[in-house]
């Protein structure tokens, strides 16, 4: 009686559907129903290669190290000459006279070519000389870009790889279960099984249907991530994977200072604070230029021949300013002392994440160890279940319960896997050998 209720409501539904769905959206929901085109499949290498040239964020990094050359050229040009020219003409409403001379007259035109040119300017010099290191800041962070990029998209091809592993241990699942559903049925049917068992069986392969899509759904996520980091308009397959070799934990901890780009970037910016505290002494010097003008004047006056030229030395020295360049002194003292802080944690923290990665990788492979040798049990246990269950020597809840044993522990098997390699690519990102510059 349920079944048929069950069937109705079914009906019930399926005709209300088709009254209420235009008939013009059918050819769409063949569209929508047609299988998707496979994903593109890409090689770890080839992965690392479309991120770091397509992904946005490497080159948003890139346009700063842009930015910042142009911030030097906006700087040098206050030691550099500059020439400048300019002209008026003036129109009065009349010639202004007293008594039979000319004062002014009513119309008058004046041009001049003027040229200043810095010969001693200490500020500027060392203001041109922080915007250099800026430039080199800024490679620097972009290398950060790239190192957190690498690391994202790793991490995204680990996780398609791990989906594609536990999808296809769902599907073996499903396989076994269709298989012992056909059998315990052909027991039915023979007379030989009853209909609990060919229920259970059933009910196994619809749990077992259920899963392997849902996991078709965390595969499709994890590809398009992919897809994503890749600078690509669709999802992206990972194929097989291949890491380099882990470094010892000696080597890891030598390399991390030298090779990380992120402490890089922070003893640079502690070099860049210790010379801008050092140099505070160019607030106190003097700045000497030349500036020079030639020009064309008419009508003449007494005072302004009709051309000539003229010649400057200015000197100027700061005496007193309020204790503005003291205070900058002091807070130059203060973000050198600030940016030593900063590289001491990082290096800290550095190190700390190689002997945290260092031992999840002795860990998890020592995980992964045991989860082979799991997998490889529960599949003998359940081939042995399955041989007795036939032979009717074991229940079918007993194949059920051994074929989600047998999944589970491929299921964590994928998961082991999984982590042992997420624990490989940290540790080389923590040692700074990934990516390879």
């Amino acid at each position: 009686m349920t079944v048929n209720l069950r069937g109705s409501l079914l009906v019930l539904v399926v005709l209300a559907g088709g009254f209420v769905a235009p008939i013009a959206h059918a050819q769409d929901a063949e569209v929508a129903s047609a299988p998707a085109a496979a994903p593109q499949r890409v090689t770890f290498d080839e992965a690392m290669r479309r991120a770091l040239a397509r992904n946005p964020s490497v080159e948003l990094a890139q346009q700063e190290i842009r930015r910042s050359q142009a911030l030097v050229e906006q700087v040098r040009a206050a030691w550099l000459p500059a020439l400048n020219a300019g002209a008026a003409y003036g129109r009065l409403d009349s010639d202004r006279v007293f008594g039979d001379r000319v004062l002014q007259n009513a119309d008058s035109f004046n041009a001049s070519l003027s040229a200043s040119i810095p010969l001693v300017t200490p500020r500027a010099w060392v203001a041109s000389a922080r915007a250099d290191e800026g430039v080199g800041l800024a490679r620097l962070t972009h290398a950060e870009a790239r190192r957190q990029l690498a690391l994202a998209t790793a991490r995204a091809f680990l996780a398609v790889v791990a989906q594609q592993r536990i999808l296809e241990s769902a599907e073996r699942a499903l396989t076994a279960a269709r298989a012992h559903e056909e059998f315990s049925r052909a027991r039915l049917a023979g007379d030989v099984g009853n209909r609990i068992d060919a229920v259970r069986a059933a009910q196994e392969r619809a749990r077992d249907e259920t899963r392997v899509q849902n996991q078709r759904i965390a595969l499709v996520r994890a590809q398009e991530a992919l897809g994503v980091l890749l600078g690509e308009s669709g999802p992206i397959d990972a194929a097989e994977i291949v890491l380099p070799a882990a470094p010892e934990l000696g080597a890891a901890l030598g390399d991390t200072e030298a090779r990380r780009s992120d402490i890089r970037a922070a003893r640079e910016r502690t070099e860049i604070a210790r010379r801008a505290s050092r140099d505070s002494y160019a607030d106190y010097l003097p700045t000497l230029s030349a500036a020079g003008q030639v020009f064309y004047q008419t009508p003449a006056t007494p005072t302004v021949p009709t051309t000539g030229w003229q010649v400057q030395l200015v000197l100027s020295l700061p005496l007193y300013d309020g204790g503005y360049r003291y205070g900058r002194a002091h807070e130059r003292e203060v973000l050198e002392a600030e940016a030593r802080t900063s590289l001491d944690a990082a290096l800290r923290q550095a190190r700390s994440e190689v002997r945290v990665a260092f031992e999840a990788m002795r860990r998890t492979d020592e995980a992964l160890g045991h989860a082979r040798e799991t997998a490889a049990l529960a599949h003998e246990s359940l081939d042995l279940t399955t041989q007795a269950y036939r032979a009717g020597a074991r229940s079918n809840i007993e194949v059920i319960d051994a074929q989600r044993q047998a999944l589970d522990a491929e299921t964590e098997l994928a998961i082991a896997e999984d982590a042992a390699r997420q624990a490989r690519v940290e540790l080389l990102v923590a040692s700074g050998r990934f990516p390879s510059e």
